[in-house]
C-alpha cells in the first residue's frame, strides 16, 4: 500500500510562490512515476506536472509551464512542486499521485495513477 501526504499549501498573493511537497510511504519509491494534479471548485481534476521514476523525464500542462517545477528526491521519498508567479487561476486543491512503472516515463491522465494523497489547498488572492 502506498500512502501519500501533501504539505505546503496555503494562502499567497498573486505573483507569489509556494512549494508543495509530497511524502510517500512506500518501499521502492524510485520505481514509481509521480504526478501533481489540481481541482478547483466545480471543475474536473486536471494535470499539472509529472515526473518519471528517475527524474529525467518531466512534463507540465501548458498553463503552468515555465512557472512550476517538479522534482523528486528518491532518497527521501519525496516529490516537490515549486510554484512561481502564482495567479488566482492557480487556486485549487493540489493532489499528489503515484503509479508503479518500470519504464522511465511519466503520465498525465488521472486514470493512469493508482494512488492519491488527500490534497492540499492553494489559494491565490488577487
Amino acid at each position: 500500500q502506498v500512502q501519500l501526504v501533501e504539505s505546503g499549501g496555503g494562502l499567497v498573493q498573486a505573483g507569489g510562490s509556494l512549494r508543495l511537497s509530497c511524502a510517500a510511504s512506500v518501499r521502492s519509491f524510485s520505481t514509481y512515476a509521480m504526478g501533481w494534479f489540481r481541482q478547483a471548485p466545480g471543475k474536473e481534476r486536471e494535470f499539472v506536472a509529472a515526473i518519471s521514476w528517475s527524474g529525467l523525464s518531466t512534463g507540465y500542462s501548458d498553463s503552468v509551464k515555465g512557472r512550476f517545477t517538479i522534482s523528486r528526491d528518491n532518497a527521501k521519498n519525496t516529490v516537490d512542486l515549486e510554484m512561481n508567479s502564482l495567479s488566482p487561476e492557480d487556486t485549487a486543491v493540489y493532489y499528489c499521485a503515484a503509479v508503479k512503472n518500470s519504464l522511465d516515463y511519466y503520465y498525465f491522465r488521472p486514470r493512469e495513477y493508482d494512488y492519491w494523497g488527500q490534497g492540499t489547498q492553494v489559494t491565490v488572492s488577487s
